[in-house]
């Protein structure tokens, strides 16, 4: 009888030291792909998680684990900033008009859980910011003048051997000293200062603001003249590319372009970007087709056609909408049928209905619910 009192002790026993590290497995190696919002709620579960979670290793650590586009940040020339979470019980931030920041702003960019967003008043001066802590830092004032809505790309890239983010802020003006030219300055977060780079871009028309991604130390903006613009980090070179105008984006680490016809979604993928330097006559394809996607296979947006949104119509072609396709990267396409904004979610192939209207001149900016301190 005592030997199998004891027997069921040792069983209790392994079967508690069983539960004890599969919670510890938990903590440690799952709460850090977890977003934001889950994250705060989740510190109520123990007191070990609330100091788990609470430690600067474990923001820096969650910054580096979670990278899904959580939301959308939403603002038009008649409204503050707003916030559509793409899963409201996950993502979320706690003041979505940004009034935790000195003056009111508009948000020109984003890059892994930072915003960069610049001033109504003064200097109109840029400040860099995480939504989630309300940690926010304004950049010094620019050595050029970037206009009065600049072409801006935030890259920010976690690194587990960087606590403090480091991130660059580029942006795209027109040259003071020649016609249909633009030039690029570069903010440093590591140097903390500005400086012009010696390219000169010629032949160029104004670049649509908020077009602007970065894949690979390359940054990638739309021309209103149809095109895109890259400008290359590392060697300080510019090239325009052809062939698509459609929203840009990034997905599985390459540059995408996405169109709407009719009543169809096109993304197409940058395979070659070095086919302008090619012989002529080359049968070598800089894009290739991605996916498309008809949207009448959705009852919820059956009968709805691009040729009817608002937007930029391209000469020649009454069925393409420029205007249409709002945002597209990672795995998510946002668009809009007048004033109503519909999503398209590549994983799982279905459409959804987004809250909120949609402006005229709305923009929409991607977001990750991350932890990362500036």
């Amino acid at each position: 009888m005592d030997r199998g009192k004891r027997s069921n002790n040792i069983i209790a026993n392994r079967n508690n030291k069983i539960y004890m590290d599969l919670k510890d497995i938990i903590r440690e190696h799952t709460l850090p792909f977890l977003p934001a919002k889950s994250l705060f709620r989740f510190k109520t579960v123990c007191r070990d998680w609330k100091l788990q979670i609470s430690t600067p290793f474990f923001a820096h650590n969650q910054s580096n684990c979670f990278h899904d586009v959580s939301g959308l940040f939403c603002q038009s020339s008649s409204n503050p900033p707003s916030f559509i979470s793409l899963d409201p019980n996950s993502y979320g931030v706690p003041d979505p008009s940004l009034q935790f920041l000195p003056e009111p702003v508009d948000i020109k960019t984003s890059s892994n859980g930072l915003l960069c967003c610049q001033g109504h008043t003064g200097d109109k001066a840029y400040y860099i910011c995480n939504p989630v802590t309300k940690q926010w830092k304004k950049l010094p004032k620019p050595n050029a003048y970037h206009g009065s809505d600049p072409s801006l790309v935030l890259m920010f890239e976690p690194s587990l051997l960087n606590f403090v983010a480091e991130y660059k802020l580029i942006c795209a003006f027109p040259s003071a000293d020649f016609d249909n030219t633009c030039e690029f300055e570069i903010y440093s977060s590591a140097e903390g200062s500005w400086r012009i780079s010696g390219e000169i871009y010629f032949g160029a028309t104004k670049l649509i603001p908020n077009s602007g991604v970065h894949v690979d130390g390359i940054v990638y903006w739309l021309s209103e003249s149809s095109g895109i613009v890259a400008f290359d980090l590392t060697m300080e070179r510019s090239q325009r590319l052809y062939g698509h105008n459609g929203c840009l984006g990034v997905m599985n680490g390459k540059l995408t372009s996405t169109s709407a016809y009719n009543q169809s979604l096109t993304v197409s993928v940058l395979s070659n970007p070095y086919t302008n330097t090619m012989a002529m006559n080359s049968r070598v394809k800089a894009w290739d087709t991605k996916l498309t996607v008809n949207i009448n296979n959705s009852s919820e947006l059956r009968g709805v056609s691009f040729s009817e949104l608002h937007g930029f119509s391209c000469p020649g072609s009454m069925s393409y909408n420029r205007g249409a396709v709002l945002f597209a990267s990672g795995d998510v396409i946002v668009f809009r049928s007048h004033k109503t904004l519909y999503s398209y979610d590549m994983k799982t192939k279905e459409f959804g209905r987004l809250s909120g209207e949609a402006d005229d001149d709305i923009r929409i900016i991607a977001y990750v619910n991350s932890l990362v301190e500036i």
